[in-house]
Parts: C-alpha cells; sequence; structure tokens
C-alpha cells in the first residue's frame, strides 16, 4: 500500500511528516449557539497561535426521531426543555457559518467543521471548505461517510469510540475515492483518564494505514496532547472554550485561551527538540567543556626522562592541556623535559612510550 505522508489544502497549508503539527481549536458548540462568541473565539484561538478553527452543524430533524428530539432534557446543561430544543439553541445558522469561515479565513486560519448528518454535510460543502472533519460519532455511518468522500475534499478522519474493524471500513470507504486522509486517535471519553490515552496507538494507525495520524485530546491536561508530538502527531486538536465554567457538557474537557496558548508554545518546543536526530555536541557545549572539564596535570615537580606513573598525574580544572579520556596513553610515556606541580600535560612534553600512540595531537 503506498505511504501518504502528507496532504496538502487548497490554501497551501501541508499536514504530515517533517511539516509543524497543525494544531486545531474545536469550538463545536462552545459558542453556545451565540454568534458573537463564535466570532470571539475565532479571536482567541488565532491570538493562542493555532493553525484551524473547527466547528460542528446539525440538522436535528434529520440528527434525531422525533422521539429523541422530543425527550425531555431538563438538568443543568439544559438550553431547552426537550432534547431537540436543546441541540437547536446550539446551532449556528449556514449564513453564519459562511460569516465565520470568511472571517477566520481573512486572518489566516483553516476553517472547517463537522457535520454530523446529510443536510448539514451539504450545507457546509456549499462553503467550498478546503477540509472535512468525520467526528468519532460519524465513523461508523457508512452512507455518510461514502458522501464525504465522494466530495473529493481532504478529510480528518476521528478514531474515538472505534475498533480497527470499524476504521477499516470507513477507511475504505474513503479510499475508494481519494487517499488525502488524516486519522486522529481518540478516545471519547470527556474528560479522558490519562491512563485510558493510549499514545502509542498512532504508531500502530500508521503501520495499518499509512497515512499521516494525529492526537484528538479529551484530557484535563496539556501533557498527553504535547507528548503526542514528540511520537510523531502530525495533528493535534483540543476542545476550545472560553469559560469552562459555562453550562455545557464539553466545557469542561476543554482548554481556556491561556491554556491553549500555553500548549501550542510547548508543542512548538518539542518540535524544535525533535529536529537533532544524531548526537551532536554544539560550540556553546565546547565552549563550557574547556570550563568544566578536567585536563591531565603532573601531581609533582619532575625531571627530564621520568617515565610517568598514576602516582605523578592527577586531574585539575580548567581544561587546557590532554583530556583524562587519554589517561592510558599518558601513563608510561617518558617527559621529554622538566615540568612542574600541577603543570598541565601537553603532548609535545612526552615521548610516548607506544608506538601506537605515536601521532596522538588531540587534547
Amino acid at each position: 500500500m503506498k505511504q501518504i505522508q502528507s496532504i496538502t489544502l487548497r490554501s497551501g497549508v501541508t499536514i504530515g511528516k517533517d511539516h509543524p503539527c497543525f494544531i486545531v481549536a474545536e469550538i463545536g458548540n462552545n459558542h453556545q449557539g451565540e454568534f458573537p462568541i463564535a466570532k470571539q473565539m475565532v479571536d482567541e484561538a488565532l491570538a493562542a497561535g493555532v493553525q484551524a478553527v473547527k466547528f460542528q452543524k446539525r440538522n436535528n430533524e434529520a440528527l434525531l426521531t422525533r422521539e429523541g428530539r422530543a425527550a425531555p432534557y431538563t438538568g443543568p446543561n439544559s438550553f431547552g426543555p426537550t432534547y431537540g430544543e436543546h441541540r437547536d439553541a446550539l446551532e449556528l445558522s449556514i449564513e453564519q457559518m459562511a460569516e465565520l469561515k470568511e472571517y477566520s479565513e481573512s486572518k489566516g486560519l483553516v476553517f472547517f467543521a463537522s457535520a454530523w448528518d446529510e443536510p448539514s454535510l451539504e450545507q457546509i460543502l456549499e462553503l467550498d471548505v478546503e477540509l472535512l472533519k468525520i467526528s468519532s460519532a460519524e465513523l461508523v455511518n457508512v452512507p455518510l461517510v461514502r458522501k464525504y468522500a465522494a466530495a473529493n475534499v481532504p478529510i480528518i478522519l476521528s478514531t474515538g469510540m472505534s475498533g480497527l474493524e470499524d476504521i477499516d471500513v470507513a477507511m475504505a470507504e474513503i479510499r475508494s475515492c481519494h487517499d488525502q486522509v488524516v486519522l486522529l486517535h481518540c478516545n471519547s471519553t470527556y474528560p479522558c483518564p490519562e491512563d485510558q490515552i493510549g499514545l502509542p496507538v498512532m504508531e500502530g494507525l500508521v503501520e495499518r494505514y499509512n497515512v499521516p495520524v494525529g492526537y484528538s485530546g479529551h484530557e484535563k491536561g496539556l501533557g498527553p496532547s504535547v507528548a503526542a508530538v514528540s511520537l510523531g502527531a502530525c495533528v493535534v486538536e483540543r476542545h476550545f472554550t472560553l469559560d469552562k465554567t459555562l453550562k455545557g457538557t464539553d466545557h469542561q474537557a476543554s482548554l481556556e485561551p491561556r491554556e491553549l496558548e500555553a500548549m501550542v508554545a510547548m508543542i512548538r518546543e518539542v518540535e524544535q527538540a525533535m529536529k537533532i536526530r544524531g548526537k551532536v555536541v554544539f560550540p556553546k557545549e565546547q565552549a563550557a567543556a574547556k570550563k568544566l572539564r578536567k585536563c591531565i596535570v603532573f601531581s609533582r615537580d619532575l625531571p627530564a626522562g621520568h617515565v610517568l606513573t598514576e602516582a605523578d598525574l592527577t586531574t585539575r580544572c580548567p581544561r587546557v592541556g590532554v583530556s583524562p579520556v587519554h589517561w592510558d596513553e599518558v601513563v608510561g610515556a617518558v617527559v621529554n623535559r622538566p615540568v612542574k606541580h600541577e603543570e598541565p600535560v601537553q603532548w609535545d612534553a612526552l615521548d610516548l612510550a607506544s608506538s601506537e600512540i605515536v601521532g596522538v595531537v588531540s587534547s
């Protein structure tokens, strides 16, 4: 199977190996159904340093049965007396979505959304988006996945609640149309306990599907999301809120602006820290070594012609003579001139006792 290491969006953003992690602020419905709040959240996400903002779109008549819409929903997170009214209260119109897309893109952000039903997908596609998201909930919805794939738009596919067999089916449907897909490892528990996150699963997804893999995190903290980048995640998606105490089920597993900004900064630090693959001693380290590391010095005054033993030598800072790494080469050598106590050993003061070390000049 051909390995797809990256995908490039219409705007020129590339997601995948050897490119900056694509960091997504999942606004979802945390705007509380209020357009001004949604627009403010775009601004806050931009200030935090993300590359993309993601929203959700639902047509509740297409999403829910009549019974499901009419079910009482009166808990502390309710926005309406029935579940249908609750969900309707959290929806933005497609016209508002279009304005958010234009606004986000004017700021240099990638705008995309997850559509939870066919009418919503048709509306999102009418916005001419450059990226789509299939939510974990819809991964097994084969008819909807087929419509996503047929749109021939790059897809991010989240894998929460899904075993490999489910992912196999969804990936086959997408690949029947194109191979522009990124998988997100995900545990759909809100919030997710750290011991259930399973970051190493990402490696298995790469091996099985040969596509870029990222991480959609629902933990309370930042550590797993940052660590995911060191394990190769090319995308990190986190739910975003202006205030975790707001009414709604997603806010507690979301990041506030300062947390999102901190996570972005840490991810960029990790990316810098992952650039060097081989052991390198840098110039500033070399300067530090000269100050902090020792050299071999004579432990007493010695006459010319003396054969050096370990008792004649010790080590001292700074390193202005032969390094102790050459200790065994110096022991047994003959001093060719008188030397003083604590004088650093230099190669030109020695006649080397063995032909094997003739020509050693490094200190």
